[in-house]
Formats: structure tokens, C-alpha cells, sequence
């Protein structure tokens, strides 16, 4: 895998997450889209079952919000931002296999009110921190 396979207009957290804000970029004043990333994706493999936090919930960035079941395992999510869920993409819900066939498209998982950011790694920073080739 190559750090090509990490699209460089997100951040990613350790936790193998990744929200739609620019590496460096300030908080914006619009919600902002999270997913896992391919390295989850590939480490799980078939997705079968996806627990989202409820529309209006507040979440914590590094502190489970939901969790993602595949035919192997059950795996938490660690949401990268807090913030308000605003809305969560109820096509991964009834079709978990979006978010493996496309993890950093039409399988993001649910958007964000960001009012805080966690610890936010550039896709160079968690390609190597995953063993990627640059």
C-alpha cells in the first residue's frame, strides 16, 4: 500500500479514522464528513453491521461514538472530531459494503458539527505510521 491509497484532503487519527478537513486547516463552520479508513477497511474485511451515534448527539474525538462489525470482528469508532453528528449516511447503514468498496467516498459514516479536533495526522504522517511506501 502506498500513501497514494490516504487522499491527502483529510486528516486521520492512529485509530484508523479520517475526517474531511484539510492537514493544518482550521476548524470550518460547516459539518465535516468521517469514515474509516482503507487500512480499517482491509484489516476487518466484510463489513456487515454499521452502529452510528444518533443525529444531535454530542461526541468526544478520541472516544467511542459507534462501532463497525465485519465477518471477523467488532471494531469501535473513535470519532477524530467533537462536535454535533448532524447527519449520518444511512446508505453505509442498510449497506455496510459501501464503506468497504469505497471508504473514502460513498461509504463515509456521518458528519460532524466540529467544535474540537483530536490528534490529527497529515496522510504522509499515517501512511508511515501504517508501513505505506511514499
Amino acid at each position: 500500500m502506498s500513501s497514494a491509497a490516504f487522499p491527502d484532503d483529510r486528516s486521520y487519527t492512529d485509530d484508523h479514522e479520517w475526517v474531511l478537513i484539510a492537514p493544518g486547516a482550521e476548524l470550518p463552520d460547516e459539518p465535516v464528513r468521517v469514515g474509516i479508513t482503507s487500512v480499517a477497511v482491509n484489516s476487518l474485511g466484510e463489513l456487515v453491521f454499521v452502529d452510528l451515534p444518533e443525529v444531535g448527539t454530542t461526541i468526544v474525538a478520541g472516544e467511542s461514538c459507534g462501532e463497525v462489525e465485519s465477518t471477523k470482528t467488532v471494531s469501535e469508532l473513535y470519532p477524530p472530531v467533537s462536535g454535533r453528528v448532524t447527519l449520518i449516511n444511512t446508505a453505509a447503514v442498510d449497506d455496510p459494503g459501501l464503506v468497504t468498496s469505497d471508504p473514502y467516498g460513498e461509504g463515509w459514516l456521518f458528519a460532524v458539527q466540529p467544535s474540537a479536533a483530536g490528534e490529527l495526522l497529515t496522510a504522509a504522517e499515517y501512511a508511515e505510521k501504517n508501513g505505506a511506501n511514499a
